[in-house]
């Protein structure tokens, strides 16, 4: 039987530092990019005229760059509990200036005033999450109303603890059967689950 069990971001010190982390980025922007390309289509489909996103967990800054791409009107923020994930994605999203930027933030204590975003997404992120019940407040906190939050992760990621944290105190909705199990045809990554979610007003 295939163990459930999560990997958090604190059992495994040192996986996106350094060296660890650079070699993140080579797979993310090379093998997983048309992955995030197709997050990337989501997101700009949804995503409103001159509006604000923000990917929690961004690591290397792969899906902010590929929306950058399509969306030159949106403004982009990547935070990352790793600061030297943060630095890569900050160095990745230079070419975009002032309209997509990274830096260091933890997803239960996210550094932006509320209703700051039209858009919040985690893509393979949540998994590594250390307490998901204490992020889904911060991620509708700082979520305009009728936001919407998306999230891409494996299909063990703990989905249906964002689904009773939001619920428990109205903060998110969205029904169960928004979540898709979607193929990618990339071996390394075969396929994944997509929930979305919505500011409640």
């Amino acid at each position: 039987m295939r163990s459930t069990k999560q990997v958090h971001h604190g059992d495994m010190p040192g996986l996106f530092e350094g060296r660890a982390g650079r070699v993140y980025d080579l797979v993310a922007r090379r093998l997983l990019r048309g992955v995030y390309a197709r997050f990337a289509e989501d997101l700009a489909d949804a995503a409103p005229h001159g509006g604000s996103v923000l990917d929690v967990g961004t690591g290397p800054g792969v899906l902010l760059a590929e929306v950058a791409r399509r969306r030159p009107d949106l403004r982009l923020t990547g935070v990352d509990l790793s600061a030297d994930m943060a630095a890569l994605a900050e160095r990745n999203l230079r070419p975009y200036g002032e309209r997509a930027r990274a830096g260091q933030g933890d997803v239960t204590a996210l550094p932006f005033p509320d209703d700051a975003f039209d858009l919040v997404v985690s893509s393979f992120s949540m998994h590594h999450w250390d307490d998901v019940e204490a992020a889904v407040p911060e991620i509708a906190r700082v979520l305009r109303p009728g936001g919407r939050l998306y999230v891409y992760d494996f299909r063990s990621a703990p989905f249906d603890t964002v689904v009773a944290a939001a619920r428990a105190r109205s903060l998110l909705e969205g029904a169960p059967a928004r979540r898709l199990l979607i193929r990618t045809g990339v071996p390394l990554l075969p396929r994944y689950a997509r929930h979305v979610m919505t500011a409640s007003s």
